[in-house]
């Protein structure tokens, strides 16, 4: 039986694909004079300099000599903008756009992330910032508290740059600059969830001036982290994503106990996640994807492209035709995961029974998955209390968690035709993986998949647990969805 969903008029994938094309055509708006942004956004060039000594020399000190020569005469931008672009995500627009931003604003502010990785930029850059502004410099302390981030890429990139810039909350190195997006990827979730748009616009350069206006003046909101713990037999993770780093040790909730035995010596490893954890047949599918990609990127050369080839994937591993044979491949993932939650207001840990037909299980935090899709659905009120669910925001603290059965189950589903399976809304989530017969799992967290390595005697226990601070977003402020808890 479906899931009621709510009366409100619901727009459909193929309309949404389409208003995000002619959005992109418009997104130029009103005229915005190149001089005008350039002289509103640009660092004085004596911090830019000095921020790229010393992350090329990875000390922050390196650049002080700079402030020597212009620092006591210079004036503070409006508001001061760095760009992060991941020119690999997408149909590769990144070359010509960083030459774009390039022209808008100074070149050592765009930063190419094959050169300068994020934490770099947060350890040396913003260090020679908070540095030179502890010696007495005003134009670098004001600099440093207006400063905003602009990334252009994927949903992993913008997780990749937020996790970065969540190192500075642990620091106590605040204020925390907020976050703007320029979508490069395949599926710009979070973009489309923050008012940036779901595609890289057709008329790109002048909407790239319109992006970075409203970069440096958008309302400030947030956005719940969630912090992914993995426990597992001794062993190793091959090319785990950028979000999940090996760590010596890691502390499960206690409250849950543990049954059966556990193995004498584990690897562990942390990472964090902002739209959406998922196991199962869709992160095997996107698995296989980005190999191809990695391999071949001369055949992912844009959103579109990129759709075929996971149909591809999905059609080659059973997801849309599933023999009935009993190969433990095709199975349900009832035969190797256990669910543990912590429900809507409660602090208790509870088992919650996973249907044997599901395939893939996703826990969400975004209203926005899949390309714009929204899986959970619009529930009405009654719905909501009889499954003691209430109703999903980015920033309540909460994942949405939901199973797909089938590609033909998921391309309903994602055509909003019908809900997924409601499984749970959870404050925290705990699998408990045992291999059998499989020896591999597969995981993603937020576009960016692995191959998890699994034991038929010991159990891998993956915890996630909500982040105790929350990340800082730009509301595009055009086409994005309510946010209840916006700041000037």
């Amino acid at each position: 039986m479906d899931t009621p969903v709510s009366d409100t008029s619901r727009i459909t994938p193929a309309w949404s694909s389409l208003i995000d094309l002619m959005r992109g055509c418009t997104l130029g708006g009103s005229r915005i004079l190149k001089e005008e942004l350039r002289q509103k956004i640009t660092i004085p060039q004596y911090l830019r300099l000095a921020m790229r000594d010393s992350i090329q020399s990875k000390d922050v000190a390196a650049g002080n000599h700079h402030y020597a020569s212009a620092g006591e005469a210079a004036q503070p931008p409006d508001l001061a903008l760095v760009v992060f672009i991941n020119s690999l995500s997408g149909g590769r627009h990144g070359p010509k756009l960083k030459a774009r931003l390039q022209e808008l604003m100074g070149e050592e502010q765009v930063f190419d992330l094959r050169f300068v990785k994020p934490h770099e930029f947060v350890q040396y850059g913003l260090g020679c910032l908070e540095m030179l502004a502890d010696i007495g410099d005003s134009c670098a302390k004001e600099t440093r508290e207006k400063l905003r981030v602009v990334v252009a890429g994927g949903d992993g990139t913008v997780g990749w740059v937020l996790g970065s810039l969540g190192e500075l909350h642990k620091q106590g190195r605040e204020p925390v600059p907020p976050i703007a997006i320029i979508p490069l990827g395949t599926g710009n979730d979070l973009s489309r969830s923050f008012g940036w748009g779901g595609s890289f616009p057709f008329n790109w350069k002048s909407a790239v001036k319109r992006t970075l206006d409203r970069a440096s003046t958008g309302l400030i909101c947030c956005l719940d982290s969630w912090n992914v713990l993995i426990s597992m037999p001794a062993g190793k993770v091959v090319d785990p994503p950028h979000a999940l780093k090996p760590v010596e040790e890691i502390s499960l909730d206690q409250e849950l106990k543990i049954e059966g035995e556990l193995p004498e010596k584990v690897s562990c490893y942390e990472g964090v996640f902002y739209n959406y954890f998922s196991i199962g047949m869709d992160a095997q599918i996107a698995y296989g994807f980005h190999h191809l990609r990695n391999e071949k990127p001369y055949l992912a050369q844009g959103p579109f492209a990129n759709k075929l080839i996971y149909s591809g994937y999905g059609c080659k591993q059973g997801w849309f035709f599933t023999p009935c044979i009993s190969a433990p491949s095709l199975r349900g993932l009832k035969n190797i995961l256990r669910m543990y939650v912590k429900k809507v207001n409660c602090s208790e840990w509870e088992q919650v029974s996973l249907p044997s037909s599901v395939r893939s299980i996703v826990a969400l935090n975004l209203n926005n998955y899949a390309s714009g899709r929204n899986p959970w659905g619009n529930l009405k009120p009654e719905y909501l209390e009889k499954r003691g669910f209430v109703g999903a925001h980015v920033n309540d603290g909460l994942l949405e968690v939901f199973g797909l059965k089938q590609g033909w189950h998921a391309s309903f589903v994602l055509s909003d035709l019908i809900s997924a399976k409601h499984i749970a809304q959870a404050s925290a989530i705990r699998f408990e993986l045992r291999g059998g017969e499989w020896e591999e799992a597969y995981l993603q967290m937020d576009g960016e998949p692995w191959k998890q390595p699994m034991n038929k005697d010991y159990s891998t226990f993956v915890e996630i647990k909500r982040v105790p601070f929350q990340s800082v977003m730009v509301n595009g402020g055009v086409f994005s969805t309510p946010l209840s808890n916006q700041a000037s």
